[in-house]
């Protein structure tokens, strides 16, 4: 997400005017938008930022609120004590606009045995330094033994602190993938154009920032899996799946096939959907979307990976990645890679062929003119949510909606 480009965003979510930009060989016509209605789930908080679930078959659904807690709803119904609150070890965000808070949850593949759960949130330094605004920690816990819907906060294990030299570009996206590793999304740093080091964070093999990487949780306070692509490089950090991204604001691996996706954050111009290979390199700061950003001389870009998808800022102004559809609820959607923008449009990507095309993803009911989207969610049963928060008269409202047939 960006700290910079939403004074404007009123006037941007009004536009109507779409182009579509997909690249090379892009359609001269968007296909059909898809229709669909939503349904509140819950808004009764503020900045749901990350949608969780156990599969342990008991239908909770867990909200990350960016100020600091973890909420459960179980059959419509928000419990009224936090599954988890870290408040207390954050630092303090501000609810209009900070990319900082608790970003990121997973529950382990075996939650059902060992109670494992995994918080990713901003924190302090420890020490006031210059150059560092904060740091990004990737926590363990373990569900209370007495009570299934509140952690033990004594059984706090800490894998991972991250120092962050600005405030935006937190990434934060936890996922278990289908080999059963915990993959962890990193944005570059922050600030603008990845300006840390001579090459930028994205591209520094020696920086888990601008990366994705895959660790295995059952270690202390981790294990690098084998069979990583850069295990074996010299100065490379071998946690390191795939590299060269600017801030991943949430990727999904597509329950079919495994396909991992990621939507990418742009600088000014371009967003971008990528689909993640082990080992890629998908181009920030050289490129951004399709097109040169920071070139240096003598750059071969061949090897860099496009992404599969982008827009310009005519149309949207920070990518929400999310999910493709899986459920059986909403037919029309079957395969369809959904996700949005932080200005409050939804889309999809159908692929043609090698070809994705972009159409819209209309709602039959919206609920605001202004909805900020923020993140997507997904259930057990492959059934899509969307989150979201609105500016009132009030100060900023919240709300989760589930998609269902319209």
């Amino acid at each position: 997400m960006k700290n910079h480009r939403f004074i404007g965003l009123a006037l941007l979510t009004v536009l109507n005017a779409l182009v579509v930009k997909a690249g090379p060989g892009a359609p001269d016509a968007e296909p059909p938008a898809r229709k669909v209605k939503l349904e509140l789930v819950t808004d009764r908080f503020i900045s749901p930022v990350n949608m969780a679930v156990p599969n342990d078959g008991s239908g909770r659904l867990f909200f990350c609120q960016k100020e600091g807690k973890v909420w459960i709803v179980q059959n419509g119904k928000l419990f009224t004590t936090p599954f988890a609150d870290v408040t207390d070890q954050m630092v303090k965000v501000n609810a209009a606009y900070d990319e900082r808070g608790l970003l990121g949850m997973a529950f382990h593949p075996k939650f059902k045995q060992n109670r494992k759960v995994y918080l990713y949130y901003s924190a302090p330094v420890d020490k006031p330094v210059k150059g560092l605004n904060h740091k990004s920690k990737l926590v363990e816990y373990t569900v209370s033994a007495s009570n299934p819907n509140v952690i033990d906060p004594k059984s706090e294990r800490v894998l991972l602190e991250l120092n962050q030299p600005e405030s935006n570009h937190n990434g934060g996206q936890l996922e278990f993938g289908p080999d059963g590793y915990l993959y962890v999304g990193l944005g570059d740093g922050g600030g603008g154009g990845d300006k840390h080091g001579t090459i930028g964070n994205g591209q520094d093999l020696g920086t888990i920032l601008g990366k994705i990487i895959r660790i295995d949780v059952n270690g202390t306070p981790y294990k690098v899996p084998a069979d990583n692509p850069f295990v074996k490089t010299a100065g490379a950090k071998p946690e390191i799946w795939a590299y060269g991204l600017r801030n991943p604001w949430r990727f999904s691996f597509d329950k079919a096939n495994g396909r991992l996706f990621t939507g990418d954050v742009g600088q000014n111009l371009y967003e971008e959907v990528d689909i993640i290979r082990k080992g890629g390199n998908y181009g920030w700061r050289i490129m951004e979307g399709y097109h040169d950003f920071n070139v240096p001389a003598g750059t071969d870009k061949s090897k860099l990976i496009a992404p599969i998808h982008e827009y310009d800022h005519d149309l949207g102004i920070s990518i929400t990645g999310g999910y493709v559809y899986r459920g059986s609820a909403i037919p029309s959607l079957k395969g369809l890679y959904v996700f949005g923008d932080y200005n409050g449009k939804a889309f999809v990507l159908i692929q043609n062929g090698s070809k994705w095309e972009r159409a819209d993803l209309q709602f039959s009911n919206r609920p605001a003119d202004n909805l900020q989207i923020l993140s997507w969610g997904q259930d057990e049963h492959g059934e899509l949510y969307m989150l979201t928060s609105a500016s009132t008269s009030n100060g900023f409202k919240g709300a989760v909606y589930k998609l269902v047939k319209d």
